[in-house]
């Protein structure tokens, strides 16, 4: 007989903002079922701080600052374990729910003192959670989101809706138009971002890509990325010209603000990044370029489009064409009249 939780912890360890999106679904499983509002423990780099705190299953989030890029976390080593399960004792929770396998932040609970410890109990982790589920032996080879989704299986936690979907407020909407300057509806988002350089398309392309939707009758394009891409944006509108005026850049919005502006495009494409796995959660068609890792049909709103076999390997074999015959294929034509 599960105990109805007072105060609800939900860990996902995973750094990036797509690892926060795909678990969307499993984290509001979790609270619907539980009956509260969680406080969801995960690491700075998801920022889920930016988009997660919009969702009412969603009560606070709390930093797990482990192994972060270029210095030592505030929970790395001895101390920081132990630093971390203080923090976890001060909060009084009652359930944690662990969607990883790691068996130190399992036992880091355990010392902690929360009552209910719920997990996959992958391995050592097993022995320090007293709700564990029997997840495959294999568990390692599954992605991160059929892992949770198996797990929830295993729980008998129903997981009503396994599509990940972002909550945006209609005056979000509006202020990402208004300050835009541009109709609803009326755009083709462009994800220009890449966090890793295998994973990115590259100016010409995406200046070519610009050049035919602009051809095909599409009066502006939005170029969605981080601040790392502002050089990028500019040699995109370079390369457009005259057509410079109508490519808009939206380069290093907060996810919040970027969620909303996905949410008015007609479309999104992109490179295989956060920015594409928040327009797909705000149900924005999504035309995502995977040249160096496979997709894993997790969102219904994504349409992939990958390096054919026997072309250059990764983001180098995709080319113009195939980008614009996957638009054109799903949608029934380039121009605004085919959507």
């Amino acid at each position: 007989m599960i105990e109805r939780a007072r105060r609800l912890a939900i860990i996902q360890p995973l750094p990036g903002i797509g690892d926060m999106i795909w678990h969307l679904p499993h984290i509001r499983a979790l609270t619907r079922h539980f009956g509260v509002s969680a406080t969801v423990i995960t690491k700075p780099r998801s920022a889920a701080d930016q988009f997660l705190t919009q969702d009412d299953g969603v009560a606070d989030i709390m930093w797990l600052d482990r192994n972060p890029e270029g210095r030592k976390g505030r929970h790395d080593g001895p101390l920081g374990f132990l630093r971390f399960a203080l923090e976890l004792r001060a909060r009084a929770f009652d359930t944690v729910v662990l969607l990883h396998h790691s068996h130190t932040l399992a036992f880091l609970t355990m010392v902690a003192g929360i009552r209910d410890r719920y997990g996959y109990g992958y391995g050592l982790q097993r022995f320090f959670l007293n709700h564990p589920a029997r997840v495959p032996a294999d568990l390692l080879a599954l992605h991160q989101f059929q892992r949770a989704t198996l797990f929830l299986r295993d729980a008998g936690i129903p997981l009503a809706d396994p599509e990940p979907r972002l909550a945006i407020q209609p005056q979000a909407r509006a202020a990402a138009l208004a300050r835009l300057g541009l109709n609803s509806h009326g755009f083709i988002a462009m994800g220009i971002g890449s966090s890793e350089t295998s994973r990115q398309w590259g100016a010409e392309r995406f200046a070519d890509l610009s050049g035919s939707l602009l051809d095909a009758g599409w009066e502006h394009i939005v170029l969605v990325g981080g601040t790392a891409e502002a050089d990028m944006a500019r040699d995109i509108r370079q390369r457009l010209g005259t057509r410079a005026d109508r490519i808009v850049p939206a380069i290093g919005w907060g996810l919040a603000e970027v969620a909303a502006l996905c949410a008015e495009a007609a479309f999104y494409v992109g490179n295989n990044t956060g920015a594409m796995n928040i327009a797909a959660a705000a149900g924005t068609r999504t035309y995502s370029l995977f040249g160096d890792v496979p997709p894993f049909h997790h969102a219904a709103s994504i349409v992939p489009i990958v390096t054919p076999p026997g072309a250059v390997r990764g983001m180098a074999g995709i080319t113009l064409g195939a980008v614009l015959d996957a638009v054109r294929g799903d949608r029934g034509g380039l121009a605004p009249t085919g959507r």
